[in-house]
């Protein structure tokens, strides 16, 4: 699967390598943390064989794509400009947008910012909302683990997680999948501020998941000995400058059809109790809201042929 037809476009002043495959209508997808373009793989040929052009990138920050050095870089009107700038680069005036974790933070954001040329958005794992201040610290959690704030100060996670990219990477994907100890995620809220984050993911189990192969882990291994960490913890430390830098998303509505889909087990969904009233209420078009059952973060990994079937379904239904 690694084995694929990649282009290096220019968009927004980065180079993004990006998969580009198939004819027809073009589909974005969109990775998030701690990931690349390879959480598609078994997305790619069946969204191709419906008909559809693919563009799959590694986003700025990850893999063979640019890294740019400072954090600004990476705040979120950049992150937009470059999704909607791939589809100018390959001679599209419009396009659907598929993202996941912070790829669906991007990718509602983009549906967003550019409306007239995103003309159908899907969002995987994290329900609509625009993050504050308060996601980086919660009210009342200042002497918590929280592992956003523990992202803000550059140089720390990236030593960390850089350590042992192999151990890093799949304690990360066990601790958000549906094979984790129930709560998981949510009890690093039980361990002090000045812990570590690998402390509280823990070891994973020494035989790897049937959603994780070996090789598809070595894969991700060579694919953060390119990019480091830095660029995708990034990501993070923009978050408390975000809203400010997209006043007019405040209150905006969605006009474009839309849906969502997480798993049912999603770390995605224990940010905001109420997300499904919250997100229902933010579109003109939200065509359905699925949970894929005893998948956790990593949906398309964990259960591929349930979202490949729900992408395919909001696909048609355009």
């Amino acid at each position: 699967m690694a084995e694929r037809h990649f282009e290096m476009i220019e968009t927004n002043g980065v180079r993004l390598r990006t998969v580009v495959e198939g004819d027809g209508p073009l589909v974005i997808l969109l990775h998030g943390f701690p990931q690349c373009w390879y959480l598609w793989r078994h997305q790619i040929d069946p969204i191709i064989a419906a008909g559809y052009r693919v563009a799959v990138p590694d986003q700025r920050g990850y893999g063979a794509s640019s890294c740019p050095p400072h954090i600004s870089d990476y705040n979120i009107r950049e992150l937009t400009a470059d999704v909607n700038g791939i589809a100018s680069a390959l001679g599209y005036d419009e396009y659907f947008l598929i993202g996941h974790d912070w790829g669906c933070i991007v990718a509602w954001n983009t549906a967003l910012m550019y409306e007239q040329t995103c003309k159908a958005v899907m969002g995987l794992s994290i329900p609509f909302w625009r993050f504050g201040p308060e996601s980086v610290n919660p009210p009342g959690m200042d002497d918590q683990f929280w592992y956003v704030r523990y992202f803000q100060e550059p140089g720390i996670a990236e030593a960390e997680l850089e350590q042992d990219l192999r151990r890093s990477l799949y304690g990360v994907y066990h601790w958000g999948s549906g094979d984790a100890p129930e709560n998981a995620f949510i009890r690093q809220l039980e361990h002090p501020r000045s812990a570590a984050l690998l402390d509280i993911v823990g070891e994973p189990p020494a035989q790897q998941p049937a959603w994780l192969s070996v090789e598809e882990l070595d894969y991700y291994v060579q694919e953060y000995e390119l990019s480091g960490f830095r660029g995708p913890i990034n990501w993070y430390r923009n978050i408390p400058t975000n809203n400010d830098l997209t006043p007019e998303l405040a209150g905006k509505r969605f006009t474009q059809s839309a849906a969502f889909i997480a798993g049912s087990k999603d770390v995605g969904l224990q940010f905001d109790p109420g997300w499904r009233e919250h997100l229902s209420g933010a579109f003109d078009d939200l065509r359905f809201i699925e949970l894929i059952d005893g998948a956790g973060h990593w949906l398309q990994m964990e259960k591929p042929r349930a979202t490949t079937d729900h992408i395919l379904r909001f696909l048609a239904s355009l």
